[in-house]
């Protein structure tokens, strides 16, 4: 009793509950293959390089535990927005140890609070910290090539004797997790409805869209469907990946996202990410220019979902450049740019007197005067 009782204690500073917890995701972790797509236990690794060789990430499981799925990864979600808010709020230390009830992290990832959800908790809490992971993502150059590490070092669970349940928890992340996450412009800003998609490769595409799409003009984001297969780390074969993407593809119900498939000639067919606030609302995509046959340009047509959402696109269709976000991102900590920039096209867009002479001064200065209005 007296062993329960002293971890009891170390609870007694517990990380603030955040009704509606702004969610975020990790950056570097939302396009590669960093996390098992299915529910099925997965014992084999996951070994991917980038084609010009320079990035590899290599996932590797414990064989009684399996390896961390794209479910896992809802307590790193978690994670990263309780960290980003206790940087929000400007806490004097972030800690890397974060110390919750059971009950709220649930809630927030949308998950039963039943007795099996408990159960089903702590499995995904060993497989975090079971499998092992190695990249020279991030990599420091001037002491190491590759960093590898775990996704949670470690996690407690203190248990009541008599009922069995859970007095609360903590988890420790690993260095690399925790680094990518407090650094600027180490994660972005992701829809709570990525909680309700039920399929592992739904989830992956939405958060590769996510990043990749999520700033993106009219055009959108394309990538060749086998870069895709590559990248997702799916077990399977190619051919199987490219049936379930039409699949996809043809349901349409990745939140924010509106999808379609190129056929580019005779080579491999090309997945277009468009947001689909920029879709006009007969469901088209913006003119998109495939190969020439006859010298005759074709439209690519978006697949139409089962809820259309209508969006008219916007009068002004701007990008920031790399040095624009990197100063903005520099002199505002803190905030998503991109969140910003939705908000400030949209209000440019209400009136066609608005445009600035230039875009990025303007939109500089909007969220700083966004920044004084709203202090942390």
């Amino acid at each position: 009793m007296s062993a329960v009782t002293d971890q009891t204690r170390q609870f007694d500073l517990f990380v603030p509950f955040v009704a509606d917890l702004p969610l975020r995701d990790q950056r570097e972790t939302m396009e590669r293959p960093f996390f098992s797509l299915s529910k099925n236990k997965r014992t084999k690794p996951i070994g991917y390089t980038s084609p010009d060789g320079k990035i590899y990430v290599n996932v590797s499981a414990n064989p009684e535990f399996g390896m961390a799925t794209i479910w896992d990864a809802d307590i790193l979600i978690w994670a990263a927005s309780m960290l980003c808010e206790l940087k929000k709020r400007r806490a004097n230390e972030i800690p890397r140890t974060l110390s919750f009830q059971p009950y709220e992290l649930l809630k927030t990832i949308q998950r039963d609070t039943g007795g099996r959800q408990y159960k089903l908790l702590r499995e995904s809490l060993a497989r975090l910290q079971a499998t092992t992971i190695r990249t020279n993502i991030r990599a420091d150059k001037a002491r190491r090539k590759e960093r590898q590490f775990s996704w949670i070092e470690s996690f407690t669970d203190v248990v009541d004797d008599q009922t069995q349940t859970s007095k609360g928890m903590s988890i420790t992340l690993s260095d690399w997790f925790y680094e990518g996450v407090v650094m600027d412009g180490g994660v972005l800003s992701i829809d709570p409805l990525y909680f309700t998609i039920s399929g592992g490769r739904e989830r992956w595409l939405y958060r590769v869209a996510r990043k990749h799409a999520g700033g993106a003009g009219e055009e959108g984001f394309a990538i060749g469907v086998r870069t895709l297969f590559e990248k997702s780390g799916a077990e399977g074969d190619y051919r199987r990946f490219k049936f379930e993407m039409a699949k996809i593809v043809r349901a349409n119900e990745i939140p924010g996202f509106h999808l379609c498939l190129e056929e580019k000639g005779h080579g491999e067919p090309v997945l277009r990410m468009v947001r689909r606030e920029l879709i006009p609302s007969d469901g088209t995509m913006p003119v998109v220019m495939k190969p020439r046959a006859r010298r005759t340009p074709r439209k690519a047509q978006l697949q139409r979902t089962h809820k259309p959402e209508p969006a008219a696109l916007p009068l002004f269709a701007h990008t920031l450049s790399d040095e624009v976000l990197e100063r903005i991102r520099k002199d505002f900590p803190g905030w998503d740019v991109y969140a910003l920039k939705n908000e400030y096209d949209r209000w440019l867009d209400a009136d066609a007197q608005r445009a600035p002479k230039s875009y990025e001064a303007a939109f500089y200065g909007f969220v700083r005067s966004h920044t004084a209005r709203n202090p942390s």
